[in-house]
């Protein structure tokens, strides 16, 4: 796919791997709405920000429907980043935690994808890429209502990928390991460090993908960092 001038949607623009991707992509030369409940310091005549919670569909269909407005009912690459996980044993998990992990994780995926796939399929042209976890992949202990949303949107992924595929769209997703983002927040036991993986070096593996040719089609990629904890003494 050549990016140039191609119309992004990110969620979750404001910090990590969707702040990052959304920077490599405009200076390939794409056209990028980033979706998010904060801003980010991006200034580019191609960036456009619009405010919107994932969990809500209401905030999600009147989002695109501004994109297709703006861009005369064109989307080309959906990246669905935004997500949030707590840590804990499962019954400390509190209902108000376990929803909000899976309608940000879960629903807010469905919603894009719903308001997307009409359009690319119209176009028989479109690129959406979930970013999952390694937590998808393999279960984790104090990690289980995380593990259990990511697993979703395994299946989600996969599933959709086979529906869609004949008509030229291309679903991917991406199992990263742990990334040095603000994800940690909820964990007092995890603080981000540099043997992390960097969020731009993710970005630059999206964007590898999103270069590969119109019938080359990477459904999974796991990526992880090589020493998690750092070199052993």
């Amino acid at each position: 796919m050549d990016i140039q001038n191609k119309i992004v949607v990110i969620t979750g623009v404001s910090k990590g791997i969707g702040y990052y991707t959304a920077k490599a992509l405009l200076e390939k030369g794409a056209i990028v709405f980033g979706l998010g409940r904060n801003n980010n310091d991006i200034e580019h005549l191609n960036f456009h920000f619009i405010n919107c919670d994932v969990r809500n569909f209401d905030l999600v269909e009147s989002a695109f429907k501004e994109v297709f407005l703006k861009t005369d009912n064109q989307i080309h690459i959906l990246l669905n980043n935004a997500g949030l996980g707590y840590f804990g044993f499962l019954e400390d998990t509190t209902l108000e935690q376990w929803h909000e992990i899976f309608e940000t994780n879960v629903n807010g995926v469905f919603y894009c994808c719903k308001m997307v796939l009409p359009v690319m399929k119209k176009n028989q042209y479109g690129h959406i890429i979930n970013i999952a976890s390694t937590a998808a992949l393999e279960g984790m202990p104090q990690v289980s209502v995380y593990c259990a949303s990511k697993w979703a949107l395994k299946g989600l992924s996969e599933s959709l990928y086979r529906e869609v595929r004949d008509f030229r769209i291309k679903v991917t997703c991406i199992y990263p390991g742990s990334i040095k983002t603000d994800f940690f927040r909820n964990s007092p036991n995890i603080k981000p460090h540099d043997y992390m993986l960097m969020p731009e070096d993710v970005a630059q593996n999206i964007i590898q993908i999103l270069n590969m040719p119109d019938n080359f089609h990477t459904t999974n990629l796991e990526i992880r960092p090589l020493q998690p904890k750092g070199p052993t003494k």
